[in-house]
């Protein structure tokens, strides 16, 4: 019998090799005809007496990426069809379509012939799943496996919930299923998700092995007398593992993930009932979390919309691929370094500049102390560590600059300084060569007249730390050319991050957003409310940090500089005073910097003592009573200031791709990724209501919650961003 997905071979012994290649895919994922002609290889196996095993190989570079996202798309719109004529039938029907894999899978594991997974590169999600659904796992020592549905608000459905705690420790499943992180080869054995690691040359003869030495067809978890390697729930073992681990749970998400709430239940329940009942409870959940608003704005962002940013929607198709091999970085200070690091580990040649030579090298310096911290934890190597610094030539000579493809400018956060870094630059940089800036909010338009070529002048705004963050923000200048913008998202991709492309503002997209996160923290001190009370409920908010730890990372000196770059260039109106007079005495009266100079709205004691909010913070404004404020009213603050401004930039025409207000507010910096985004925020929750609280909130605390227009008439018909405006990336494109 031939397939589309699969061809399967037989040896002397008796062993089917069945490799999975699916056609016109980069990747294999699990779709309905590669569960359908799977379903018809096990009948095969299992009927066919010749047949001793079966041998699950990929004929891809790595073994599979998971479902197909589609496939769950559609069964949620059967769902949503069938709903509003028999809402009884419709859960049925979604309930029918989420088993179907977890009975797929369950009859490969009781077909009574053994089968066993030969991973190379990496296994991923249900791809994961089928293996661990297989009798052995024999792992290439170069490949690694996870379970990542956590992060775009699922979670595992296909029994990942409950092999895996059926074959390792509780404890450790239940941070693996949790974190969706990658677990690398040794690990897999170490634990005992895998049976054997391998050369990966050797995968298929080591699975032969395995089968020819009498293994069985039968899981542990189904013969009589098995153990969970953990121990049982009531049990002193399952007594001292759950209530800490819920309690770390609800820390790490403040329950604000539906996905990773089903696993804690999937997990304690599934571990109380026989296996195919386990089962059963995976998918009644899989299902209800599947009708989630936070499953679907979480796809929607977190996985569809970053893989169209990443595989190049916005870059303008006129220009060709452009090459980047050499840049120049002007600044070696933690931005300029971070720059240099990341460009020198994609291969790329920098010439890292400075004022003098001693500067310049402290800058690649901070490559060679990162490698070493990657080599202390067995993440890099020597030889890794030489190459990257091989790549970086630290000088303060400007006339380096004459063979680069683009130069790169991370100096301060001043105009006239970022002037003299471009006139220089230019003097010795190749005509056709591109200059960007790395400025947080300065307009690029403005910058740009400092340059001879405007057209060749862009914006690419990285965030800090530079090594960790995954956004890079591509801006567009009035007179900025497709070259300069092919050529930035190029370079972006190169390195390996994702790209927004966002029209001109002060600020952008991003640090618009994120200003408006901290300023309203700067409010809310200024009315009383206790600092701890404002980190807290931020985090509760879900935002990864605090506005005021988040202003001490980013550093209060720079907020200094940015509010008095604002009052030069717009007047003081622009900007208000009690902002200023917050930041003024933080950084001139009390030399609180942030964490550079350990003392910040935190302090920054020396270890082993931890991080503690300021104490003075109390003494500079009359505290509120703690007990007397809306707790639910902050958080609401809190996604308001952010989705509102998200709003104005759509309107602005700053944003004209709704995908990359989500993505940038997400990776950029962290807005509630359970929303799906600062737009997907105020689609979930409806227009209409959303502008009834900004109406609210704007009474109570002042103009930054104030309704646009385009809100307001959005509200009018509760009409969605992703209805109204088209998300190829046409501006402000009303829907038909």
């Amino acid at each position: 019998m031939s397939y589309t997905n699969f061809k399967v071979e037989t040896d002397n012994d008796g062993i089917a090799v069945v490799t999975w290649d699916m056609p016109d895919k980069s990747m294999n994922v699990i779709d309905l005809s590669v569960m359908e002609e799977w379903e018809k290889i096990i009948d095969t196996m299992a009927a066919d007496e010749t047949i001793k095993g079966v041998v699950l190989a990929s004929g891809k570079k790595t073994f599979g990426a998971g479902a197909d996202l589609s496939m769950l798309q559609n069964m949620l719109g059967q769902f949503r069809a069938e709903e509003a004529k028999d809402p009884d039938a419709a859960a049925q029907l979604l309930f029918d379509n989420a088993y179907r894999l977890n009975l797929l899978l369950r009859k490969q594991e009781t077909s009574g012939k053994p089968f066993v997974a030969a991973i190379n590169g990496q296994a991923i999600g249900g791809c994961l799943e089928i293996c661990l659904a297989c009798h052995a796992r024999v792992i290439a020592d170069d490949a690694k496996v996870s379970l990542p549905e956590v992060k775009i608000g699922l979670f595992p459905g296909g029994g990942g919930t409950q092999r895996v705690p059926r074959l390792i420790h509780t404890q450790e499943a239940m941070q693996f299923l949790l974190k969706g992180g990658n677990m690398h080869a040794s690990k897999t054995k170490a634990q005992g998700l895998t049976t054997e690691v391998v050369p990966e040359a050797e995968l298929i003869n080591k699975a032969k092995e395995l089968i020819n030495g009498g293994l069985k067809g039968e899981q542990p978890w189904d013969v009589r007398g098995y153990k969970f390697p953990g121990g049982k729930v009531y049990t002193p073992a399952g007594f001292q593992l759950f209530p800490p681990a819920n309690a770390i749970y609800r820390r790490e998400t403040q329950d604000n993930y539906p996905g990773a709430r089903a696993i804690m239940k999937c997990v304690y329940e599934g571990m109380l009932v026989p296996f195919d009942t386990a089962l059963k409870i995976e998918s009644r959940y899989f299902s209800q979390v599947l009708r989630t608003t936070e499953a679907a704005m979480m796809i929607r962002t977190l996985f569809m919309s970053m893989q169209e940013l990443n595989k190049g929607a916005r870059r303008p198709q006129s220009v060709g691929k452009l090459e980047v091999n050499k840049i120049g970085v002007i600044g070696a200070g933690l931005m300029g370094a971070g720059i240099a690091y990341v460009s020198a580990k994609a291969g790329i040649d920098v010439v890292l500049i400075d004022r003098d030579q001693a500067s310049a090298d402290k800058g690649k310096a901070w490559s060679e102390m990162t490698e070493d911290k990657a080599i202390s934890k067995k993440r890099s190597t020597a030889e890794k560590k030489d190459t990257i610094l091989s790549h970086i030539t630290a000088t303060d000579d400007y006339a380096k600059l004459s063979d680069v493809d683009m130069v790169i400018e991370a100096v301060f956060e001043d105009s006239e300084v970022k002037k003299s870094a471009t006139e220089m630059a230019e003097a010795h940089m190749p005509e056709d060569a591109i200059f960007a800036s790395n400025t947080s909010t300065i307009p690029i338009s403005d910058l740009a007249k400092f340059s001879k070529r405007p057209e060749q002048f862009v914006g690419i705004h990285f965030f800090s730390p530079v090594n960790m963050m995954l956004l890079v923000e591509t801006i567009k200048g009035d007179k900025t050319g497709d070259k300069a913008i092919a050529m930035s998202l190029d370079y972006i991709s190169k390195i390996k991050k994702t790209p927004i492309v966002v029209n001109d503002s002060r600020g952008f997209f991003v640090n618009r957003c994120v200003l408006r996160y901290m300023s309203e923290a700067y409010n809310m001190l200024t009315e009383g409310v206790p600092a701890a009370m404002i980190e807290n409920l931020a985090k509760q908010a879900g935002m990864p940090l605090g506005p005021l730890q988040l202003n001490d990372e980013t550093a209060i000196d720079l907020s200094h500089k940015i509010l008095h770059q604002t009052i030069r260039d717009l007047g003081e109106g622009a900007v208000e005073q009690r902002h200023i007079d917050l930041v003024d005495a933080m950084v001139e009266k009390h030399e609180r910097l942030g964490k550079k100079n350990g003392k910040g709205f935190y302090d920054y004691p020396d270890k082993p003592a931890k991080k503690h909010l300021w104490h003075g913070l109390k003494d500079m404004y009359p505290q509120q009573d703690a007990d007397t404020i809306d707790r639910q009213e902050i958080k609401n603050r809190f996604h308001a200031t952010i989705a509102v401004e998200a709003a104005r930039c759509v309107e602005e025409n700053v944003v004209t791709d709704v995908r990359e207000a989500d993505v940038g507010s997400i990776l950029g910096f962290g807005f509630a990724p359970f929303t799906g985004g600062a737009l997907s925020y105020i689609d979930g929750m409806g227009t209409t209501k959303f502008v009834e609280m900004l109406k609210d909130l704007h009474a109570k605390y002042g103009d930054q919650f104030k309704p646009n227009a385009l809100l307001l008439e959005m509200a009018k018909t509760n009409q969605k961003f992703y209805e109204r405006f088209d998300p190829t990336g046409t501006p402000n494109k009303k829907a038909a």
